[in-house]
């Protein structure tokens, strides 16, 4: 029985197999069908035990020199087809680098956010602070710590929204901030100068100039020899920085329960330069805040000396600055998420 001449027309024959594969799965099946346990070259070598001592070496290994070549070459043909089926994957997905790639939307801060921030920075450069305070307060630092004891007909300008009935609520106001910042304030080092940014609630009907969310950002300052004009010369640098270096002030007295003197802030008409238009309402002015001296009683109950220590506190709406500002008409667009109404207010520079 001559071995070897079997094995060598095994070889042709893988050969032959070999060459002829199109297909990457078609490897394995002849790798397995050929050089497993019951291929043809397994099969053929089980004669060896008829073999003399002498032809049994020779037939061993000119077997495992066939296993090994036939291994080499199914290797081979498998990454000629694995290259082959990578050129026909990127040419199938081919990417032309000359064309213009799609630009991405990138995100930016909401114009609400973008006026505020842009009011804190005024502030921080004239040394105030920024003290945040809880959007759940106590009644007690939310009305009587503002000078509103119960049943002050005041109380009945914020429509509140109670959690707990008499006790914690949705704080009408950033003022509370103020008596907490006065309670924790030593000052034996120095004057108290904050702004206290942040939401407040009340139980206002949603309309085009109304919400019952809104933004605040309170002020306050306490001080020895602290005095009105100081307000308004604040105020006037506010309203320049925010609307223009032309605009003027002018203060109407008011009434707010934790200031005595209360004052309106007006600012002339940034559209019509004081003529009178649509939104001044023929007036030529446009309210943008309130404010005044904070009264004693709001002093003392912080245990400041009010014969020694005075102060200025003042509110305004960063809402309302921006639908100014930027001739938003209805207050509703803040808060709708419309792409539309906010990308016309991406951040320049």
């Amino acid at each position: 029985m001559d071995i070897i001449a079997d094995l060598k027309k095994i070889e042709q024959t893988i050969q032959e197999k070999v060459q002829s594969i199109g297909r990457l799965e078609d490897i394995q099946d002849i790798r397995v069908k050929y050089l497993g346990k019951k291929g043809p070259i397994t099969e053929a070598l089980r004669h060896m035990k008829d073999l003399s001592a002498e032809e049994r070496p020779k037939v061993g290994a000119y077997a495992n020199q066939l296993k090994n070549k036939v291994s080499s070459a199914l290797q081979e043909k498998e990454e000629v087809l694995e290259q082959e089926a990578l050129k026909a994957k990127l040419e199938a997905e081919s990417l032309d680098v000359t064309l213009p790639g799609k630009r991405h939307q990138m995100g930016y801060r909401h114009i609400i956010s973008q006026v505020m921030e842009e009011i804190e920075d005024l502030f921080l450069a004239q040394g105030y602070k920024i003290v945040n305070g809880t959007e759940l307060e106590s009644d007690y630092y939310n009305f009587k710590r503002m000078n509103l004891p119960e049943n002050h007909p005041a109380r009945d300008m914020q429509d509140t929204f109670y959690i707990e009935e008499d006790k914690v609520l949705l704080r009408t106001h950033t003022s509370p901030v103020q008596a907490h910042a006065m309670d924790a304030h030593d000052f034996s080092k120095g004057p108290l100068q904050m702004i206290s940014p942040g939401k407040v609630y009340r139980r206002d009907a949603d309309d085009a100039t109304h919400s019952h969310q809104f933004h605040q950002i309170e002020g306050l300052v306490v001080a020895e020899n602290v005095g009105l004009a100081d307000l308004k010369g604040t105020l006037e640098l506010f309203a320049k920085h925010m609307f223009g270096e032309e605009r003027q002030i002018r203060l109407r007295p008011s009434y707010f329960p934790f200031t005595e003197p209360s004052v309106e802030i007006d600012i002339s008409c940034f559209k019509c330069e004081g003529k009178g238009c649509n939104i001044c309402k023929g007036s030529g002015w446009i309210e943008i805040l309130g404010g005044g001296m904070v009264h004693p009683n709001v002093l003392e109950m912080s245990g400041i000396d009010s014969s020694k220590y005075s102060g200025y506190a003042f509110g305004l709406g960063p809402d309302r600055v921006a639908m100014l500002k930027y001739g938003i008409e209805d207050i509703r667009h803040f808060y709708q998420n419309d792409l539309r109404f906010v990308r016309q207010f991406q951040e320049r520079g």
